[in-house]
Order: C-alpha cells, then structure tokens, then sequence
C-alpha cells in the first residue's frame, strides 16, 4: 500500500506533464574525438517565473535516452550524485555516432512530482584544426567524475598540465570514471574518492618526464611498490592526486605498418630437401591382426566361463554323498533331537492343566473378600489357603 501510494502520485504527474507541456529542445554540435559535456541544471527543467530562485532544496532527477530506444547511445554516459546536485551527460563520440542524434531528457521534481521533458539535438560532427597524435591519460585519484567534469576543473588540469607537456594546446579527449574501468567503490570516510580517468591530446610531443614516467623501468619500481620516476616537479600535486603508476602514453604520429594480405597459393607445398616422404607403400594384409584382436578375447572369456561352470556345477557332493560320509552316532544323534523336539512341542500343544497359582486372583483389600465363588480349594494361593 505504501509503495502505490507513491507510484499513483508520481505517475499521473508523469502522464500530466507528458501531455500538458511541450518539449524544450536544444541543439548542440558535439565533436568526434573530443570531450562533451552537457550540465542539467534544475534552473532549465523547473517553471518558475524569471525574477523568482530556484529553491536549492527542490530534489531533482533526470532520465535520459536516445530517442526510440531505452538507454543512452554506447559513447555517452549520465551521472548525477544525489537529486540535489546537477546531471551531466558526457562522453567522447567516435567516427561511427557521426550524424545527428536525438536524447529525450525528463526531469522529475522529487516534491511535487512534476515531470518536464526537455529533447537535445546533437549534430555530431568531425574535429576542424589539427590532428592530436600525442595522447596521455591520467588516473586521478583526488576527484570524482563530477567534480571534474564542470568546465573550471577541466581547465585547471589543463593548465597545471601544460608545465609537464612540451609547449602546444592540450584538449580534453575523453573523461571516464575509475567505476567504469573497473575500480572498488571507496568506504564512505571523508577524502576517500571514486576517481576519474582524464585523457588528453595534443600535437605537441611529450616531454622527456612524461616518457620518464611511462619507461619500462617506471614500471618495474611500480610493480615493488615504489614511486615511479619522475624527472620534472609535479605540477598537478598542489590541485590533483595522480597515480603516476597508472600513466599511459599513446603515440598516433607514426601510422602503423598495414597487416599483409596473405596470398593465395595453388595448395601444392615446396620441396623440402630435409623431409622425403616414401613413394611407395607396401601392400599389408591386417586380416592376421584382426583375427588376433578379436579371437583372443573370446577364446579367454569362453575359458574363464567353462572354468566358473565346472566349480559351481560339477564340484557339488550332494546330499547322499554327505550321509554316507557322516558316522551313523552322528545321524541317529541329530534325528534324536528332531523328534524329541517334534514331540515336545506336540504336547505343549494339547496339555491340559489347571492355570497357574500366580494368575489367580488374592485377597481384596478393599473388598475384603477372601475367594471367589465356586473357586476350587486345590486352586487356591498359599496366602489365601491359610487364612
């Protein structure tokens, strides 16, 4: 009863907003390869008038999909910590979302159960200027992805970063949450965060610390639980926690060498001068080995049969043979016993004798009556007879 009486409210308020307010629509231009981020702010789903604040305490929450289907398109991700903070969507398009997509947002006003739909448009499009072969990306470990994801964060990172990066402009790729990647939900003590993976480009190379911290030699200390290398002052260290154990280094400048295609030959191998094969073979006859394979068996087990027939069978003395080896004492014995046996229970069978002293009734206490009526006096206790 209690679960409907929530669920009836909140979805008649769905169905009155869904039917009484228009969707807002909104179009943005995300960037194939680059960051995007999207704030859903309670300011822009709530009506209220203009010169009124939104009361920060109003709990909102927001459900977003790709228009004719139930979740989100694979490159694009939603988070919100409580229904007190903002949404975000986020993510970093590839060249196959190329096009135009729709996100149906409805946000949900924990209060009053109003709903208001809000439609974006993304036109996603291909990156202009150029190309960032050179990309690093980071595992932050002082921040969750919310904290990060707002655009003065972000611009922070990029800042501090550019002291550890050759002299270019540094862009944002792609944002990733540690829970995403496969990291521990952290205890809820004060300090403790989920982390966030912060990948950028550039086209600029990486300076000597960065490949530094990348070296198979980094790598070996981190495995034994030693700081990695680090040539240069860490710039991050007064704004982020880094786990510089956890930096990888991506190099696009080169193109990779193209995978060979295999040629197709006739089927016929080369001539191999340390392998020669016979060029005849001689002619067996496997009637031998078959014969032997089969009969040998049989002929066992036939044997092994006849033998277990002649102990069970033949081997038997029989009854006749038992008496005539028994002494005569012995046989007049044991019919003795028989019959004496047969005799005596015979006689127990058809005595007739009075019953037993110890089954007659004595003196009533209660009563005081000594014997019954017509009680024969040859029958009667010891007790009862001497009174």
């Amino acid at each position: 009863m209690a679960a409907s009486t929530i669920w009836i409210p909140l979805l008649a308020g769905l169905l009155a907003g869904l039917g009484g307010t228009e969707a807002q629509q909104t179009t943005l231009q995300p960037v194939v390869g680059r960051l995007f981020v999207h704030t859903l702010d309670r300011e822009t789903f709530l009506r209220v008038p203009e010169h009124v604040a939104v009361p920060p305490t109003v709990p909102v929450t927001y459900h977003a999909n790709l228009q004719g289907h139930p979740d989100l398109p694979r490159w694009l991700r939603y988070t919100q910590r409580s229904p007190h903070h903002p949404g975000f969507l986020y993510g970093s398009p590839t060249p196959e979302d190329r096009g135009h997509q729709v996100i149906e947002v409805i946000a949900y006003n924990r209060d009053s159960f109003d709903t208001t739909p809000q439609r974006l448009v993304l036109l996603i499009r291909d990156a202009e200027g150029p190309l960032l072969p050179y990309q690093a990306e980071f595992l932050v470990r002082s921040h969750d992805v919310e904290e990060v994801l707002p655009s003065t964060p972000a611009s922070r990172f990029l800042t501090v970063l550019g002291g550890l990066w050759e002299p270019g402009e540094l862009q944002l790729l792609n944002i990733t949450s540690a829970l995403d990647r496969g990291g521990r939900v952290p205890l809820p003590i004060e300090g403790r965060k989920e982390g966030v993976y912060i990948k950028v480009g550039s086209a600029s190379p990486f300076s000597t610390c960065l490949k530094m911290v990348a070296s198979p030699d980094s790598h070996a200390r981190c495995a034994q639980g030693q700081p990695p290398l680090l040539s240069c002052y860490d710039t991050l260290a007064s704004h982020f926690r880094v786990d510089w154990c956890n930096v990888s280094l991506v190099d696009k400048s080169v193109p990779e060498p193209a995978d060979e295609v295999p040629t197709r030959g006739d089927g016929i191998l080369e001539r191999d001068p340390f392998f020669c094969p016979p060029t005849e073979a001689a002619a067996r006859d496997f009637l031998t080995d078959a014969l032997v394979t089969l009969l040998v068996p049989l002929l066992v087990a036939l044997l092994l049969t006849l033998l277990l027939a002649y102990i069970m069978c033949c081997r038997r003395e029989g009854r006749l043979k038992r008496d005539l080896a028994t002494s005569d004492i012995q046989m007049v014995h044991h019919c003795t016993i028989r019959g004496n046996t047969e005799e005596l229970r015979q006689m127990a069978a058809s005595r007739e004798v009075p019953r037993p002293l110890s089954t007659l009734p004595m003196f009533n206490v209660r009563t005081g009556q000594q014997l019954p009526p017509q009680v024969d006096s040859a029958q009667v206790p010891l007790i009862l007879d001497q009174h």
